[in-house]
């Protein structure tokens, strides 16, 4: 049995984010921190960016432990008894707690069919296994076009690698960018020598020796192609089970106040896998960045050590795809009313969404330091005219 005042369950950014939250308010109570991963916490953008670009791996980690933390790495928690507030891990290990933190996290969606050869790429194991895989094999497929198939695609081409990048919508963002952006990035992708086949989803796959046969079909119908390695980037699921057993309120991912509480008082929840109202979009939301992580874990901790401090940020999220890249904030869907304020048409500028002459989100694209002008904007009440937008950012310095 272990007892500590401080409980997190969890061991991604989030995680460590929480340990100096409470270490800001709390300099000597007992923390500690049970990570299913056998890693100590460490920044995940890294992964799919500056790892790949010659940044050392020793450079991601987060130094939880040197916080105060008493770090379970390797550990799955199974259960949760809200009422002797215990959580047992899979070792049948007991730990007791005063406040206890959900940072759960989330977990790769996976494809219909066998994937003991694909790669569902998301945690620091997955990374040193597609070096691995990158030092042997010369031709890989990427499954996705969103964040993870996006950066991975461009990180293994910048790496010499012939990649063939497919998934079912027409373009790469094409869940986020307005059409003609998306189109633009499938360009700049082939430009870079990547095969990229939109419209297109995989269907099975075989062994071939030493190397894989991915059964793709697309308008033309069902064929093979054959890689060294298959990576899939096709989102996660909320982690929310260990929640739910024991009754939290869950609503696409695990329900929390203004101050990171959940329907229990003493638990808190931070992170990828929490359902937060943002006052400035008026709405619940749920966001799987760094900012988010970062900000969210840091005010829940504060608060599990005796603050109460509200949750009102509006996290942002970026990414850097070859030459290009971007920062964004609020709502970026491409249904809503979309008004593009290009300084070069599809090279630099800003997109604004709107939703009945509100502004819901902004794409900075090859624009810096406009995101807490971007969220000024968002927190207007409008309406807007698109001429009003026009030249609204960048604000000058």
């Amino acid at each position: 049995m272990s007892h500590n005042r401080y409980l997190i369950v969890g061991g991604g950014m989030t995680a460590d984010a929480a340990v100096r939250g409470i270490r800001q308010v709390d300099p000597d109570g007992s923390i500690g921190l049970i990570s299913r991963e056998a890693d100590p916490p460490y920044d995940r953008p890294p992964l799919t960016k500056g790892l790949w670009k010659g940044k050392p791996l020793e450079s991601i980690w987060r130094k939880t432990q040197a916080a105060g933390a008493d770090l379970h790495t390797g550990r799955t928690v199974q259960a949760l008894d809200v009422e002797q507030r215990r959580v047992t891990d899979d070792q049948g290990v007991d730990y007791t707690y005063e406040k206890l933190l959900l940072a759960t996290g989330g977990t790769p969606r996976r494809l219909p069919f066998g994937d003991e050869a694909i790669l569902y790429y998301r945690t620091v194991a997955d990374y040193r296994r597609l070096r691995e895989m990158a030092d042997r094999g010369r031709r890989f497929a990427v499954i996705g076009g969103g964040f993870i198939g996006s950066e991975i695609a461009a990180a293994l081409a910048m790496n010499g690698k012939e990649v063939v990048m497919l998934f079912p919508e027409e373009g790469i963002g094409s869940r986020m960018f307005p059409r003609d952006l998306s189109r633009f990035l499938n360009a700049v992708y082939r430009k870079k020598g990547v095969a990229v086949l939109p419209e297109t989803t995989a269907v099975g796959f075989a062994p071939r020796g030493e190397q894989w046969e991915l059964g793709i079909k697309d308008a033309e119908g069902p064929r093979e192609i054959v890689v060294d390695g298959i990576v899939a980037g096709i989102g996660i699921e909320p982690n929310t089970r260990l929640a739910e057993g024991a009754g939290l309120t869950i609503e696409n991912g695990i329900v929390v106040d203004e101050y990171l509480r959940t329907s229990r008082p003493d638990i808190y929840a931070a992170g990828d896998a929490v359902s937060f109202f943002n006052p400035a979009l008026g709405r619940r939301l749920r966001v799987e960045h760094e900012d988010n992580a970062n900000t969210m874990g840091r005010l829940a901790g504060r608060n599990m050590a005796g603050r109460a401090e509200r949750y009102d940020h509006l996290p942002f999220f970026y990414s850097d795809l070859f030459e290009w890249g971007y920062e964004a904030v609020g709502d970026l869907n491409p249904r809503l009313d979309l008004i593009a304020d290009w300084e070069t048409p599809n090279q630099k500028g800003v997109v604004y969404y709107l939703h009945e002459g509100r502004v819901r989100g902004v794409l900075l694209w090859n624009v810096w330091g406009q995101v807490e002008a971007a969220r000024r904007l968002i927190a207007e009440p409008g309406p807007f005219r698109p001429e009003a937008l026009k030249g609204r950012l960048p604000e000058a310095a």
